[in-house]
């Protein structure tokens, strides 16, 4: 994967992660370092927050957007082992019937996708209102756990229920899940909302986030990305890195720098301001992600 073709899908407005050498090494190849058995490299995409049924002044190209990241993902030279969309997909309705004319659109959109291996989650503008049940209609379940050459992934639902919980019987079933993994083994989480208290005023956290995080802590290599927060954030909670994706829609200002949360203002002479993506690269010799935030004026 070359830099110009993330900076053609950062042309189309997108949100997405690089992920590489998540398996098993970093991208270099470390010759006769390599670990006998190392898994081969890969890259997932992620793209977050594109809110497909929305209209304002935040975004007044917001019905090309979509359609314009699939094209650009579809056009990238090395195409991605599989794709993940982090929530929001859809712009929040309180009608129920919109709510699903939405989700299906959405879901014709990225069925143009060249990659077939695609993941969902849902955000609370999908969810909240009627407990996933369209969401569960269109897409299935709103958590669930994968393996890819190695890497062991899970998808956390902290958006169906109103409160911004993840509730008791998925944390049970995470439970259950970890406890078949070692304790050294790779493992991505992927959620919604970010599982630690970025901005609580700003609906930017989890009220039970913190028993996920005690449940992961004895694993040594975990990592979590997330969208919400249409922004660039890292953060850690001890040995566990948190990574929030960029919107595919609009910006939102830094965490509690304002009194209100709101879309930072449209500026028609650089439409993607604030909507960008990121290198991810893991060494895991060193346990450890590399991460390289390329932005929008990069050349």
């Amino acid at each position: 994967m070359q830099r110009r073709d993330f900076l053609r899908l950062l042309g189309a407005g997108g949100g997405a992660v690089f992920a590489s050498g998540l398996a098993g090494r970093a991208l270099a190849d470390y010759g006769s370092n390599k670990k006998a058995g190392a898994y081969d490299d890969f890259y997932f995409v992620q793209l977050s927050d594109t809110h497909w049924g929305y209209k304002g002044p935040a975004n007044p190209d917001a019905a090309n957007t979509l359609k314009n990241a699939v094209a650009a993902v579809n056009a990238l030279k090395t195409q991605p082992d599989f794709i993940v969309f982090t929530g929001d997909l859809t712009h929040t309705t309180d009608d129920a019937q919109e709510r699903r004319r939405r989700l299906a659109e959405f879901r014709d959109i990225v069925g143009g996708l060249k990659v077939k291996n695609v993941r969902f989650m849902p955000g609370e503008h999908d969810a909240s209102l009627d407990n996933g049940a369209a969401y569960k209609e269109m897409f299935g379940e709103t958590h669930y756990a994968f393996d890819h050459k190695g890497v062991h992934f899970i998808a956390l639902d902290n958006v169906s229920d109103p409160g911004a919980r993840i509730g008791e019987a998925q944390l049970d079933w995470l439970k259950a899940d970890l406890s078949r993994q070692k304790k050294d083994a790779p493992i991505v989480v992927l959620t919604h909302r970010p599982l630690f208290d970025l901005a609580p005023q700003w609906d930017w956290a989890t009220r039970d986030g913190s028993q996920a995080i005690e449940l992961l802590m004895p694993y040594a290599n975990v990592t979590v990305f997330y969208g919400h927060i249409h922004q660039e954030h890292h953060h850690r909670t001890e040995h566990i890195a948190h990574h929030s994706a960029k919107s595919l829609i609009f910006p939102l200002p830094a965490p509690g720098s304002q009194p209100k949360r709101a879309p930072l203002p449209w500026d028609p002479t650089a439409p993607n301001k604030g909507l960008g993506f990121r290198e991810v690269e893991a060494e895991v010799d060193a346990l450890r992600y590399k991460i390289t935030e390329l932005p929008v004026s990069a050349g």
